[in-house]
């Protein structure tokens, strides 16, 4: 009937658009198409039309059908689409196997990265898409579970030039939540037009209808073709032709599920209850319905009612003639009767193949409290998050919590569950749980563990200023308990404070004084908690040498698998952070890079994007710009597949070396206007630190040094040590001599506490700033020799620029040239654009005029062919370079022929050969 209704509508214009897509799929342009609008609208009609279009075509077909009673089961939908084509999973590299194999539960192993099961998703459709293009169907993605959404959501993110095409239909929300497919190409269904209804009506009631009739069911069913087909189809012929009821204030998916409902009310008692078993399983199973009726009593001719109803089908799968028949049919069930048939199916479901929906049944089957049944929904919720189900493991614990009769384990499992949705990402949902939830008396042990989760919940969702010290209460109250737990929770409210700003730090950390005792041995993040307290309570060169230790502990700490790494590895940012602070450049950038591995190798999307934008910055400081952008280029890519919250500082960062005015200046205004970073917290400061880099480079002294006194009030150490050197130049420049004084000052001190090359070369610069005697060509020469021996390029190429600016000053022109000369070539190959045309300014006033750098054919790539050509260059294959990009194999292939194109070459050997920036 839908495809006919299809037909019959028209629809031309989104039909046209359905086959455009698959037209441009077959040549080798992949799409997807989410087609969104209320139920019964003609999502599925739509669908049918793509798959026929697709059949004529050529295509191969696969589908799935989210399910309303599945959404806990992780993976439930991406393995009914990718069953079919599992014989092929041998083309996948082995940690792609693996994450199919244990996400789908076909092997054992350690819980799969969410993004992970996506790349092997991307890879295994593209590889069938190789020999036949492919079109997958998802109906009711609505009801697909988290964990498939998630994936199918990465992959039609990151499709490009494969023979494939995705179509969603995807029920409109009866809130604002976002879905994992918001965002993609959309084909929205709305209502049929006064005539179209009219026609329609026509063709699906067979008796005369009064015009008034006519109109009020035109009017009721609000253009809905479902509900015009359905609406007056359980009407008796006479009331059709003596009057309709008035249109009422529910919604048209009401009314119409409202029709199933009485459609279904008026069948033998032992088809409702046999409707009522098959609208509880999802997963069509026909022998599973047989066993399951049995166990009810219920004969095998049972379902004839029902099919011939229209209703229900059964060939060789079980299915309702429209999702809205099988939520009717559930819906208007007694709690008794929905018992009984979970019941009948946890009996009829095998435990050994099929263990977590048999619990899942279960559990619903039950009547008040059961300890069993609740167990088993507990195994079934580590089955779950060992796949990477969080969301599943969360419902599974919630629901076991709930059928717990002890008090005790209740409120355990009820925590877990809070926990399991937090992770899952549904804070709100998790936050709601610890509030709402009957976790019954706890022991001080929970206690402390309910209030470090509720804490970190806040913080999560609104950053606010008083969780640092929920976090202190925690730490405290596990001081007693667990001492390792305690030092942690104690570092969390610390980083808290510091984030937030607003001089809490200082105070957190002299609470902190009072954590217990490390142990023996001192694991590297105690250490980092010693050196930040000592830092705040006793001084900046009183904590360095302590910060220092932490850090070197980070770097030679073990890297094999165990406990103690994985408890390291989770503090590795923050220890980069703190390598800033101390102004060491071989531990920053061991420790950013280790932090890049870690996260790749574990395939750990939601972590690597902010490994990738700490790598960036650092990446910046050491002058490699080009990398710097790759870095934060692919950052954002992952960020957009994976749904992320964007990560702007790497960019704000980036530009503001590059001297783009325009982009830093709006990402800037983009920080600054979001209510959730706090004035004086650390992304507004880093934004500030940015602009104050900007307008040392573009001469606007006076603007950089108010952006550079804003960063340097932050609680964070990294920001100062890196802020004072901008403020210290502005200062100078602006003609504040004083205040430049009292910045060197701070500044001094702490460069020879930290006493590396970078710390003591930026010091040096700074006193030949605000130098005016004998020795000041010394000072500059120091700075030179000393930011030469670091890898922080950016800032030894500054020493040169400021250098020939005051040789000029000094009246020594032929001295200015040759240091500005080489300023100039170092700043400009370096891509320090403003900072480089200070220099050709200063040139200029010399008599020489610098010469422009020639353009080079790799400067027409784009950032993200650039960083695929780099890729190329260093012999990496296109399925490597695909794995680490999250492309398919033949999306690289497509950018390196652009590339080819763009550089008018023929061959991967000639790109090697080339000079890449």
């Amino acid at each position: 009937m839908e495809s006919e209704l299809a037909n019959l509508l028209g629809r031309r214009a989104e039909r046209d658009t359905v086959k455009q897509l698959l037209i441009r799929a077959h040549a080798g342009h992949s799409g997807t198409l989410v087609v969104r609008g209320e139920a019964g609208i003609g999502k599925t009609a739509i669908l049918g039309h793509a798959r026929d279009t697709a059949a004529r075509s050529g295509y191969r077909i696969e589908s799935a059908v989210g399910a309303e009673s599945e959404t806990q089961f992780a993976f439930a939908g991406l393995h009914q689409l990718c069953a079919p084509l599992l014989d092929r999973v041998g083309v996948l590299s082995e940690p792609q196997q693996a994450a199919l194999g244990v996400a789908f539960g076909l092997r054992g192993g350690a819980t799969p990265d969410r993004f992970l099961v996506g790349l092997a998703t991307l890879n295994l459709l593209a590889e069938i898409a190789e020999e036949q293009p492919l079109l997958c169907l998802v109906d009711d993605a609505q009801w697909l579970d988290e964990a498939s959404a998630q994936v199918l959501a990465f992959v039609a993110r990151r499709v490009g030039a494969e023979r494939m095409a995705l179509v969603f239909a995807h029920r409109d929300a009866s809130t604002n939540e976002v879905h994992p497919l918001s965002g993609l190409p959309e084909l929205r269904l709305d209502g049929l037009g006064t005539k179209d209804a009219e026609a329609l009506l026509a063709a699906a009631v067979r008796t005369p209808l009064d015009d008034e009739v006519r109109e009020r069911i035109i009017a009721e069913a609000r253009g809905n073709p479902l509900a015009l087909l359905e609406l007056p189809r359980s009407t008796p012929p006479t009331q059709l032709a003596g009057g309709f009821e008035l249109p009422d204030t529910l919604t048209v998916p009401h009314r119409v599920e409202d029709e199933f409902r009485r459609r279904s009310g008026s069948l033998p008692p032992d088809t409702q209850l046999l409707l009522l078993v098959a609208a509880a399983d999802p997963t069509g199973d026909v022998a599973l319905l047989s066993r399951a009726t049995a166990q009810l009593g219920i004969a095998r001719t049972g379902a004839a009612p029902a099919e011939a109803a229209g209703l229900l089908e059964i060939d060789t799968r079980v299915r309702f003639r429209h999702p809205l028949a099988r939520s009717a049919v559930y819906r208007a069930a007694t709690p008794p009767d929905q018992r009984r048939a979970h019941g009948a199916l946890a009996a009829a479901t095998d435990p050994q193949l099929d263990p977590d929906r048999r619990a899942w049944h279960r559990a619903q089957s039950v009547l008040g409290t059961d300890e069993e049944a609740a167990a088993e929904l507990e195994r079934s919720a580590d089955r779950a998050r060992a796949r990477g189900g969080l969301a599943a493991a969360a419902a599974f614990l919630q629901r076991a919590a709930t059928l717990t009769p002890d008090h005790a384990t209740r409120a355990r499992r009820a925590l877990e569950a809070a926990r399991a949705k937090h992770e899952a990402g549904a804070s709100e949902s998790a936050l709601e749980l610890l509030t709402a939830a009957p976790l019954g008396p706890l022991d001080a042990l929970q206690r402390a563990h309910l209030d470090l989760l509720r804490a970190q919940i806040v913080f999560h969702l609104t950053r606010g200023t008083e969780v640092s010290g929920m976090l202190m209460d925690a730490a405290k109250a596990f001081a007693p308990l667990d001492a390792a737990l305690s030092r942690e929770t104690y570092l969390h409210a610390l980083d808290a404070a510091i984030i937030n700003g607003g001089g809490d730090a200082v105070r957190i950390a002299e609470a902190t004084l009072a954590a217990p005792a490390p142990g023996v041995p001192a694991r590297p993040v105690d250490l980092l908690l010693d050196g930040l307290v000592t830092t705040l309570t006793r001084g900046y060169a009183a904590g360095v040498p302590g910060l220092r230790l932490a850090l070197a502990a980070f770097r030679d700490g073990p890297q094999a698998e165990s406990v103690q790494s994985s408890q390291s590895d989770r503090w590795l940012w923050l220890a980069g952070r703190n390598a800033v602070a101390v102004l060491d450049d071989e531990l920053l950038y061991v420790l950013a890079a280790r932090n890049v591995q870690l996260a790749r190798e574990a395939g750990a999307l939601a972590t690597l994007p902010a490994a990738l934008n700490f790598l960036s910055i650092t990446s910046v400081l050491m002058g490699d710009l080009a990398h710097a952008d790759e870095l934060a280029t692919e950052a954002t890519v992952i960020t957009q597949a994976t749904g992320g919250v964007p990560l702007r500082h790497a960019r704000v960062i980036l530009n503001a070396w590059r001297g783009d005015q325009a982009e830093t200046t709006a990402l800037n205004a983009i920080i600054a206007s979001d209510v959730t970073y706090p004035d004086e917290g650390v992304e507004v400061s880093l934004a500030q630190y940015a602009m104050a880099v900007l307008h040392n480079g573009l001469g606007n002294y006076s603007v950089a040094q108010e952006a550079a006194a804003r960063a340097c009030k932050s609680d964070e150490q990294s920001i100062s040590s890196t802020g004072l050197p901008e403020l210290i130049e502005a200062s100078v420049r602006a003609g504040e001599p004083e205040r430049a004084a009292l910045a060197l000052e701070q500044f001094s001190s702490r460069a020879y506490a930290c006493g590396t090359s970078w710390a003591l070369g930026l010091a040096a610069r700074s006193r030949a700033l605000t130098s005016t005697g004998p020795g000041t060509e010394e000072q500059y020469r120091e700075a030179i020799e000393r930011l030469g021996e670091s890898r922080m390029a950016s800032d030894a190429a500054r020493a040169h620029l400021v250098y020939g600016e005051w040789l000029r000053r000094e009246g020594r022109r032929q001295d200015a040239r040759k240091r500005l000369r080489t300023a100039y070539q170092q700043l400009s190959e370096l891509g320090l654009e403003a900072f480089a045309e200070r220099a050709a300014r200063e040139l200029r006033a010399t008599g020489e005029h610098p010469r422009k750098r020639s353009t080079q054919p790799a400067h027409a790539l784009t950032t993200h062919e650039l960083h695929i050509a780099r890729l190329v260059a260093t012999g990496a294959t296109s399925r490597e370079i695909a794995a680490q990009l999250f492309l398919s194999p033949r999306t690289i292939e497509a950018h390196l022929r652009n590339i080819f194109r763009k550089l008018g070459i023929t061959s991967r050997r000639q790109l090697k050969d080339l000079p890449l920036p």
